[in-house]
């Protein structure tokens, strides 16, 4: 049996060659897997349920729902672009949406999921920004302004954050290691996947004594007209990764 784990493809219209990876990974490597974890960033943005008739939205849903028709079970992780996801989406795509952190099973081993941006407490503006953005008070005052205006935001937003990133000292856009250890304390497991830093590695992580092990999920890409994304397979009790194009 195969458990797959994705996150940060930023599908977005202006990048269809991503979709192109996305669909070719729905038609084949997947179709071995009995369960699928999507951990954030799917979307390079979402901007309410509402926006489910956008073609992009609707064939993704589509996909993953066929998927889920398929005997695959499909779960999703709010990221940072896409924490508006909600139940008519989950609906739609025929998925589960998962609390962030969510601990599962792989085998006789706990495993801990998150997005990963919820470690990274050295960028204090952006955290300061996520308590904002995650609070149900304001995400029902946003969600309640028309569609159109609601893009015109998160446009505004993507294009500071993007300045504000080239500003940022890279060490502080990276997980904190006491973050890391904490959650490895709170959960009482030995092994963490996320996303979200775009720097995919297996890391040793000394908790408390304990050799814990952080999994950093790749990051989809399409640079210089080329595209291609990663999936983190577990089988047989151990972890590989997969590259797709």
């Amino acid at each position: 049996m195969q458990i797959h784990f994705i996150s940060d493809l930023h599908l977005c219209a202006d990048r269809p060659a991503l979709t192109a990876v996305f669909e070719r990974y729905l038609a084949g490597p997947v179709q071995a897997a009995a369960r699928l974890y999507i951990l954030g960033d799917l979307f390079e943005y979402w901007a309410g349920d509402d926006d489910l008739d956008d073609p992009l939205n609707t064939h993704v849903a589509g996909l993953l729902a066929r998927l889920a028709e398929a005997g695959c079970q499909v779960y999703f992780m709010p990221g940072n672009r896409d924490f508006l996801i909600g139940a008519d989406f989950a609906a739609r795509a025929k998925l589960q949406i998962l609390a962030e952190p969510a601990r599962i099973e792989l085998g006789d081993e706990a495993v801990l999921l998150c997005h990963g941006d919820s470690l990274c407490t050295d960028d204090l503006a952006y955290q300061a920004f996520r308590c904002q953005v995650r609070n149900p008070a304001w995400q029902t005052q946003f969600l309640g302004q028309p569609l159109a205006v609601r893009k015109q935001v998160i446009a505004g937003v993507r294009m500071k954050s993007e300045e504000a990133k080239s500003e940022k000292a890279a060490a502080i856009m990276d997980v904190n290691s006491e973050a890391v250890v904490a959650l490895f304390r709170e959960h009482a497991v030995s092994q963490l996947i996320h996303g979200h830093t775009h720097r995919p590695a297996d890391h040793r992580v000394d908790a408390d004594g304990r050799t814990c092990q952080r999994l950093v999920l790749a990051d989809w890409r399409d640079e210089n007209g080329s595209a291609e994304g990663e999936v983190m397979i577990w089988a047989d009790g151990k972890f590989s990764r997969q590259p797709l194009t």
